[in-house]
């Protein structure tokens, strides 16, 4: 009797264990300063570079600011695996609350250069970048969430995609 309360004891702390993984990204290049703007070809080539380097991690929610940029960024993605984009308000703070109560999925947040860090942040890492430059579109931020019986740990890789961006 007394191993099968140590077993649901066990069973029971390994049910709240969870991984979470969340990449962030940059919209891609645009074809002006506008609010409304398109991708350029070269975003659209990003776009497509996103989608292939992300494309078999098992994404299972996509967030994007309602802007059409970040919407073209995150398309290819979305339909090479069959996942609706989540629009999302261009506040790091509720975006980062919202994907940090995600447990045990794979998270795309498309954001923009004075956001991406900011959600990085709020998730619980500290970026070595303080800040992203106007012309600088291919940074790839992967958080990871583990959540443990007794702690919880908070990591990130910051890497790129796509074609590299001129320093």
């Amino acid at each position: 009797m007394r191993s099968f309360f140590l077993s649901i004891i066990l069973l029971a702390l390994l049910a709240g264990c969870s991984t979470t993984t969340v990449y962030i990204v940059r919209h891609a290049e645009k074809v002006d300063d506008s609010d409304s703007t398109n991708l350029s070809p070269a975003g659209f080539a990003r776009a497509a570079a996103l989608a292939e380097t992300l494309g078999d991690r098992g994404i299972d929610s996509i967030f994007s600011t309602p802007y059409r940029r970040t919407r073209q960024t995150a398309e290819p993605l979305a339909k090479r695996i069959g996942v609706s984009i989540v629009d999302y308000a261009a506040k790091p703070a509720d975006i980062a609350e919202r994907v940090g109560r995600i447990r045990n999925k794979t998270v795309l947040v498309v954001g923009h250069s004075n956001t991406i860090l900011d959600i990085a942040k709020g998730l619980g890492t500290q970026p070595a970048m303080t800040k992203i430059e106007s012309g600088d579109f291919d940074n790839l931020l992967r958080v990871r969430i583990h959540r443990g019986p007794f702690r919880k740990s908070v990591d990130l890789t910051q890497t790129t995609y796509g074609q590299l961006t001129a320093p």
